[in-house]
């Protein structure tokens, strides 16, 4: 590990260009790739580095945290952008929905990333995934399993805190149990779980796992990656002791397996710099990026065979759900419907 952080603290003094406008598009073949993200900047320069380092092709970045998309389209064919970089199978839909992608043929990418994390049309392809598990209470919850099924049971009422359920990540898992269970069994199913909510949904998952270290709540939803984001928060050491308060529960880990999300990428309709753009994409689906992203971003490899790194490792094995998030992305709007006809955002009480 401190060898890793050491190369990094070298790289980050290579020329990437951050949250700064590109200039003028090249040529086709120019050794720099321009790249929309809507990853936090800490995530991916790492990796940024290792690129450029082992290709020589500059990656100029322009970070946001909405409308990156919206842009894309709105620049059409003068758009500087050669890859979008974004997280959940729902994002990486709008993208698909809103025409700013092409499709790419990549032997490297269909034999790294596995049929159910990369689009059908080949617009989108995953590249990390991350599993929406259960922060338990160590100290009030006895038990080491769990189903999503269970938090519909009574005996959680009132002790379970989430974030809207209008989320993306919450969509996804809410059309998850459509796909397993069928849309009136999941309209009941997400009436049990509103019922049993500690409070009104709100907020990200961080705080909801702050929920069960002040004692509001015992169960918490949330994806793995948060778990070291709140370890390895240094300028908020507080979120260690919510973290250290808590253990990961993987859901129907006996079953079917833990629904799973992803991050991912989109080569730009109109890139500028194609081929620079897959070579971009075909390294963080490599490997080398697949290894250097699982360490940096606490989340896991799409790439079968690619270790986690030890500390996620460390939360226990993780059995997906082998549904592809195809047929997520296309339960989503059905999801979202029901989670409105529910009244979810609503709270409890109402």
């Amino acid at each position: 590990m401190r060898r890793f952080w050491a190369r990094r603290l070298l790289l980050a003094f290579l020329p990437i260009a951050l949250s700064a406008p590109f200039g003028p598009a090249g040529a086709a073949d120019a050794p720099e790739v321009n790249v929309y993200s809507y990853r936090e900047p800490y995530l991916i320069e790492p990796l940024f580095g290792d690129f450029t380092e082992k290709t020589g092709i500059k990656v100029n970045v322009i970070f946001a945290e909405k409308g990156l998309i919206e842009r894309m389209a709105a620049e059409g064919r003068n758009s500087p952008a050669d890859v979008l970089l974004t997280t959940d199978v729902g994002r990486l839909m709008q993208a698909k929905n809103a025409d700013v992608g092409q499709p790419v043929e990549s032997e490297i990418l269909i034999a790294d990333i596995p049929d159910a994390y990369r689009d059908k049309d080949r617009i989108w392809w995953g590249l990390t995934r991350r599993a929406r598990v259960v922060y338990a209470s160590k100290e009030r919850v006895k038990q080491d399993e769990i189903t999503y099924e269970e938090l519909a049971d009574p005996k959680w009422r009132g002790k379970i805190c989430i974030r809207s359920g209008q989320h993306v990540y919450n969509v996804a898992l809410v059309a998850s149990m459509i796909a397993a269970h069928g849309e009136a069994w999941t309209e009941n199913w997400l009436k049990g779980v509103k019922a049993n909510l500690a409070r009104k949904p709100a907020g990200e998952d961080r705080l909801q796992v702050k929920g069960v270290y002040a004692g509001e709540c015992d169960l918490a939803v949330g994806n793995t990656y948060y778990m070291g984001a709140m370890l390895k928060n240094e300028k908020n050491p507080e979120q260690k002791k919510w973290a250290e308060s808590v253990k990961i529960l993987f859901p129907n880990a006996k079953d079917r397996g833990t629904h799973v999300n992803i991050s991912g990428a989109v080569v730009a309709k109109y890139a500028p710099h194609k081929e620079n753009a897959i070579k971009l994409v075909e390294f963080l689906a490599s490997d080398e990026g697949q290894k250097d992203y699982a360490e940096v971003n606490n989340e896991y490899p799409v790439k079968e065979g690619a270790p986690a790194s030890e500390l996620v490792q460390s939360w226990g094995d993780l059995k997906a759900d082998s549904i592809s998030l195809n047929e997520i992305a296309d339960l989503r709007k059905k999801a979202s419907e029901i989670v409105d006809k529910v009244g979810f955002d609503d709270g409890p009480s109402s």
